[in-house]
């Protein structure tokens, strides 16, 4: 018979092995410096997590942007916010290559500081010193005036909504030079001085005719404004419905609780015209909204938005999760329900956490992969694996499955004991998908992380024995630097949850997809605009 002792010294030799600690305290494996900053820039937000405040994440990027080149941190921010839709991390990087590589930085400002709440961002970051200064400079005062400049006089009108700082601080700071009577009226409007109001562009003279007297415009027609701009005015009810009609479909997503609150809703045509459109494929594609933000308003609407209109969201729900694939072979999903994923998936923000829990992403990507694959398994854990009862029914709705996975009771986190619930039955997988932020603790001080590895890996390992074509996905709600199973050619992991996730997840099964994927996908971003 086989020494055990000694076939148990020579499996750990085999393995990585596990070089760090976890925000929990379990052991792990350190990402290296392009992999973390990577996957915190695909997804960091800057707010509290259970394990991590801001301030704290906010270092981390700074710390690991420092680490590698500039080119790589240009292209990170590139791919952020071209590729990631991402906003925080992308300011901040492009305010850190203004002062270790201007070049760089002046090479990707245009296509990273992209829209008005971009420009605002790039600005507060430079004024609150955290990257080492504390004023624009030569260069970035040149590209925000060059951002000003290439503005039309509307757009320039349209982007001054927002505040700290509001895009009249921005031109109180840099000094733009108006070039026609028109742009230099709307200057002094903006920032509070003396002008000349019959230079004013049209619309902003429309504005302030409606401000006046709302009624002006007769029925329920409105300027061609921000909705921000008009909500805080003594609107009717015939100006909140033509509102409702005309709002872009996130600005739509996100307000139908105050649409509701002003009778919007009242009105059985504009239900349904609203119901439409939120269920319109091209405008959910062309929103590029995230999954878990359709569950936000789901989880968000009030008890007087209709049913119709929740329906429609469940509708917008499934066609956003269009690209989940349907895989050849036995897929396992395991939604980790341990206390930690309570917390809000952007992080905790006094006054405005987000409603969706990490928990609830979890769970929406499992419901995903069960309504796209009717024979996928799911063993949600904490602690251990959490029995459901009775299973996931495939035919039901994304958002009911995802609820009653969210419902699942929590405990701590064993990121190995799904797999060793796999092992223990002997059962066989080909594509197994942990969603969970990582943080497992438990079994850190056993037999198997003193000989230097997670338990995870130990059952990992001995799944693939059994199923030698068998591949791992790690998708971590929440990055932090550090996985339960470090990638290789059978191991994926892949920070954060945006539409591209279920692309990615379906190349890698194929064997189309480079392990290493956001560092590959990133180098491969070009920072100089081809002329």
């Amino acid at each position: 018979m086989a020494n055990k002792s000694l076939f148990a010294s020579l499996m750990g030799k085999m393995m990585p092995r596990a070089d760090a600690r976890n925000n929990a305290g379990g052991v792990a494996y350190a990402m290296t410096s392009k992999q973390a900053l990577a996957q915190y820039a695909v997804t960091g937000c800057f707010n509290g997590t259970f394990y991590a405040d801001a301030d704290e994440q906010l270092a981390k990027v700074i710390e690991l942007a420092r680490d590698v080149e500039p080119e790589f941190v240009a292209r990170v921010a590139l791919y952020a916010r071209t590729k990631g839709n991402m906003k925080d991390t992308p300011a901040v990087l492009v305010v850190l290559l203004s002062v270790v590589s201007p070049g760089l930085m002046a090479e990707v400002f245009d296509r990273v500081i992209d829209s008005p709440r971009m420009l605002r961002s790039f600005v507060q970051i430079v004024r609150s010193g955290v990257v080492g200064r504390k004023s624009l400079g030569t260069l970035p005062k040149r590209l925000v005036i060059r951002w000003i400049e290439s503005r039309s006089d509307e757009q320039i009108f349209r982007a001054s909504v927002g505040a700290n700082p509001s895009l009249a601080d921005v031109i109180r700071m840099v000094h733009p030079k108006p070039t026609t009577a028109t742009r230099a009226a709307l200057f002094g409007y903006l920032v509070g001085k003396p002008h000349d109001a019959t230079e004013l562009p049209q619309l902003v003279k429309d504005f302030e005719s409606f401000k006046a007297n709302p009624s002006s415009f007769g029925g329920d027609a409105l300027p061609d404004v921000p909705m921000e701009m008009l909500t805080s005015l003594a609107l009717q009810k015939p100006h909140w419905k033509a509102l409702a009609l005309k709002a872009s479909w996130q600005t739509l997503r996100m307000n139908l609780n105050t649409f509701a609150r002003q009778g919007v809703f009242d009105d059985p045509s504009t239900v349904q015209r609203v119901a439409a459109k939120l269920r319109d494929a091209q405008a959910i594609a062309r929103s590029r909204v995230f999954p878990y933000q359709l569950m936000a308003a789901f989880t968000n609407v009030g008890k007087n938005v209709p049913s119709e209109i929740r329906e429609a969201l469940q509708d917008a729900m499934e066609i956003a999760i269009g690209n989940v694939p349907t895989i050849d072979g036995k897929v396992w999903v395991f939604p980790d329900v341990s206390g930690s994923m309570q917390s809000p998936v952007t992080g905790y923000r006094k006054g405005s956490s987000s409603k969706v829990r990490c928990i609830d992403v979890a769970a929406l990507v499992a419901a995903a992969v069960v309504r796209k694959n009717p024979g996928a398994g799911v063993l949600p854990f904490s602690d251990g694996v959490v029995t459901m009862t009775p299973a996931l029914n495939p035919r039901d709705s994304v958002m009911t499955n995802a609820q009653r996975l969210a419902l699942l009771p929590s405990g701590g986190t064993n990121c190995a004991a799904p797999l060793a619930e796999l092992n223990r039955q002997r059962l066989r997988g080909d594509l197994l998908i942990y969603v969970s932020d990582n943080e497992s603790w438990i079994n850190s001080n056993g037999a198997n992380a003193l000989r230097g590895t997670t338990e995870t890996m130990v059952q990992w390992r001995e799944f693939k024995r059994r199923n030698p074509k068998a591949k791992l996905v790690c998708l971590d709600v929440q990055p932090a630097g550090t996985t339960q199973a470090p990638t290789s050619g059978d191991v994926l992991n892949i920070g954060g949850f945006g539409d591209s996730v279920f692309s990615v997840i379906a190349e890698f099964n194929n064997g189309t997809l480079n392990p290493d994927h956001w560092v590959y996908v990133i180098e491969k971003e070009s920072i100089r605009v081809m002329s």
